[in-house]
């Protein structure tokens, strides 16, 4: 669903979303790649080789997709590589990896700069609970509604910057996970893969930014409900530098 209105809402707001990362245009395409932040660098990579793989027939997506009865087999892979293919390799496909790159590098950037752990577990967070809802729903690829979690968190807490709609209407940022889902609706896909990623991201933005906020102002000993485990900190602190 996102892949069909980047273009449109990007062109829009691309300076926007530039000035937010406050970014420089890079010298080459590695000098870009380089610059992403590990997070966001791990997961485009993966879902790269993981495309042409496909795109070769290294691997067949029949090996990938989210099936709980083949991973109760012990095809745990299946818990993952759901996450990292995005259809064939094409236009389409790029599309997909410049959204998802455009938002995952805004968040790790900006509101969990220096927290890499803390964006990691955000990613954990919101998978694991779409593999809860996956079955339900007869969704076996999750890759979409995961980089629409971030467009959602990412929406949510930059809510004063401005974007259009094809350059023509404006609006504020916490509306595009709804513009987007409404473009992608008219065009007659369905709006399941783009509503989870909503309802998972609005789940996590809660327990993270407005919880703690509402029991700080009333006294509640328990702030904060989601804490990055210590394992994952370890790992984080150690792979970033």
């Amino acid at each position: 669903g996102v892949r069909d209105i980047c273009c449109g809402v990007e062109s829009g707001a691309f300076g926007e979303c530039r000035r937010v990362a406050n970014m420089e245009a890079p010298a080459s395409p590695w000098s870009w790649y380089a610059e992403i932040p590990p997070v966001s660098r791990l997961y485009l990579t993966l879902s790269v080789l993981v495309t042409l793989a496909c795109a070769v027939d290294l691997i067949s997506p029949f090996a990938l997709y989210y099936n709980w009865s083949l991973i109760s087999e012990g095809q745990l892979w299946r818990l993952f590589t759901n996450f990292l293919f995005f259809g064939t390799f094409g236009l389409d496909f790029l599309f997909h990896m410049y959204f998802l790159v455009r938002y995952s590098r805004l968040l790790e950037e900006n509101e969990f700069r220096g927290r890499t752990a803390d964006f990691a577990f955000m990613l954990l967070f919101g998978a694991s609970l779409m593999l809860c809802v996956a079955p339900f729903v007869h969704i076996h690829f999750l890759g979409s509604s995961l980089s629409f979690m971030m467009v959602y968190v990412w929406a949510r807490r930059n809510e004063h910057v401005r974007m259009s709609f094809f350059g023509v209407v404006p609006f504020n940022a916490p509306y595009l996970p709804w513009v987007l889902l409404g473009f992608s609706t008219l065009l007659g896909h369905s709006p399941t893969i783009d509503l989870i990623g909503i309802a998972v991201g609005h789940i996590y933005y809660f327990l993270e930014f407005v919880f703690p906020a509402v029991a700080s102002i009333r006294g509640w000993q328990t702030r904060k409900v989601l804490q990055t485990p210590a394992v994952l900190q370890y790992v984080c602190n150690h792979w970033a530098t």
